[in-house]
């Protein structure tokens, strides 16, 4: 292998590893201004659009771990990855493939985890991670504040009482 291959599989793999997910996608058709106009909106949800060539890639993605990909990376093919959310990047792609009819969504993996299509965009309808993080808090705090509530109320209750002896005796 040339050295310039294998320092762009040194990259890959090195990017592979840092990311919790990538997410493949074909490009073909979309022009330099669309492409940069992506990759402002994944830097925006901490993600990054790296177009990659095919067999650098296959041999980064099994380096790194990653299920052999077989003859899943055909034609011109991106590779999204980032250090975030698998979510908001996933929406970020599905938003602007409806947007420009040329990105299309191929695979995607989460950890080991191979996901088709319709999992990437299934993932790109969740909630952000803030989002569910807010749910989960709430969930966990209810029944501490019930519980301060219940705790209150008698001697509330025991407060109010008195405060009414008092004004009925002045």
């Amino acid at each position: 292998m040339r050295v310039e291959k294998l320092n762009l599989t040194k990259e890959y793999v090195a990017r592979l590893n840092a990311s919790p997910f990538f997410i493949a996608t074909s490009f073909q058709g979309l022009n330099v201004g669309q492409l940069t106009e992506l990759r402002k909106r994944l830097f925006k949800v901490g993600a990054e659009f790296h177009v990659v060539k095919n067999s650098v890639f296959k041999i980064a993605a099994k380096e790194a771990g990653i299920a052999d990909l077989g003859s899943a990376l055909t034609g011109m093919v991106a590779v999204v990855t980032g250090q975030k959310d698998v979510s908001a990047a996933a929406k970020v792609l599905k938003n602007f493939a409806a947007e420009f009819d040329k990105l299309k969504v191929n695979f995607g993996f989460m950890g080991n985890q191979r996901l088709d299509q319709a999992g990437v965009l299934a993932i790109a309808d969740l909630p952000s991670i803030e989002v569910l993080r807010g749910k989960l808090l709430g969930v966990l705090n209810a029944p501490a504040t019930k519980l301060a509530a219940l705790i209150n109320t008698p001697g509330s209750q025991l407060a109010r009482v008195i405060k009414a002896k008092s004004e009925k005796a002045a």
